[in-house]
């Protein structure tokens, strides 16, 4: 069946800036009508997130507390076992999740017993009934039909912001190395999880250009994350003042506008917003929130103001939508 709304990979940044500088009240107006059409109804998934490595990480990103350039890194951790985790990915799902989402801070996925045991775990989050993604930085043909043939659901691979503002956030890997493991995944037969992050120093003009860049692939990502930066103390970014809730909003719709049956997912710096905030983005566009207390390194809302937060909203989520029930 063809979709009703057109699905578009030719946008230009000038029409994308168009849309995150109407009024507010205009641009949640169209994106309210991409939404109902694309995807009927109020329904959320909720995924969990999972840090399986953290910190040590070769790469120099900015916003990460996880790089080893900085002395924010978060290393000394041990690496969780496959049993550890598929126990929090039960927990999860007891929790009412239906993704997990597990993270190794690499900069391109380790060959031998630590790719074997990623992929012992994958087919364990799969036999519970979850859908499972995998982040771990660049990884190579032969890995991605592995991870594949594993049963993965998703690998997230960000591309944070414009290719003319990535050079100021990141020097270790290129955008073009980025895209290039979009390309591999796709190959695979996985779905992407890709999105960015604003509040990083960056202009409109780049904002544009990163949901430009994610409009323009073909097919869309499945699911596109929107972030907002958690500055943490120890990163070269810790003085960045937080991010206006709004532009989050703005964002959050554009995005909806642009990529109409993606996944939105309401990612970091969601705990900086209030309540209120949060529904506005869900009402822009937002089908999707991490669930749980962390996000790799930085703090999450508790699963209890969650579940609360949805009540109030009236939304339901995709695993409960087929019996009707809310949250």
């Amino acid at each position: 069946m063809t979709p009703a709304i057109p699905t578009r990979h030719d946008w230009s940044r000038s029409e994308i800036r168009t849309l995150l500088e109407l009024p507010l009240m205009e641009l949640l107006w169209r994106a309210q009508g991409v939404h109902r059409e694309a995807n009927p109804g109020y329904r959320v998934q909720l995924a969990s997130l999972l840090s399986v490595k953290t910190g040590g990480c070769e790469e120099d990103c900015a916003y990460c507390p996880q790089s080893m350039h900085h002395s924010s890194d978060v290393s000394g951790r041990p690496d969780l076992a496959v049993e550890p985790v598929l126990e929090r990915a039960r927990a999860a799902k007891q929790a009412g999740a239906e993704r997990f989402c597990m993270g190794w801070a690499w900069r391109e996925i380790r060959e031998g017993a630590p790719f074997e045991a990623m992929l012992a775990m994958v087919r364990g989050v799969r036999e519970m009934g979850l859908e499972a993604c995998v982040t771990a930085g660049m990884l190579t043909d032969t890995q991605a039909v592995r991870l594949a043939e594993a049963g993965l659901t998703a690998y997230n691979h960000n591309l944070d912001t414009s290719p003319e503002h990535y050079g100021r956030i990141i020097g270790t890997r290129t955008y073009q190395e980025r895209l290039e493991t979009l390309e591999r995944v796709r190959r695979a037969g996985i779905t992407l999880c890709c999105g960015g992050i604003i509040g990083l120093g960056e202009g409109l003009d780049d904002r544009a250009g990163l949901l430009q860049v994610l409009a323009s692939l073909d097919p869309h990502p499945e699911s596109v994350p929107i972030n907002a930066l958690v500055a943490v103390e120890g990163t070269p970014l810790e003085e960045q003042p937080p991010v206006d809730a709004l532009e989050l909003v703005r964002m959050v719709a554009t995005a909806r506008i642009l990529m109409p049956h993606s996944r939105v997912r309401l990612s970091a710096g969601r705990e900086q917003l209030s309540r209120e905030a949060q529904i506005l983005c869900l009402l822009a566009g937002a089908d999707s929130i991490f669930y749980g207390d962390t996000l790799l390194t930085t703090s999450n809302p508790a699963v209890e103001a969650d579940r609360e937060l949805l009540a109030a909203a009236g939304v339901q989520l995709w695993a409960e939508s087929e019996q009707g029930a809310c949250v």
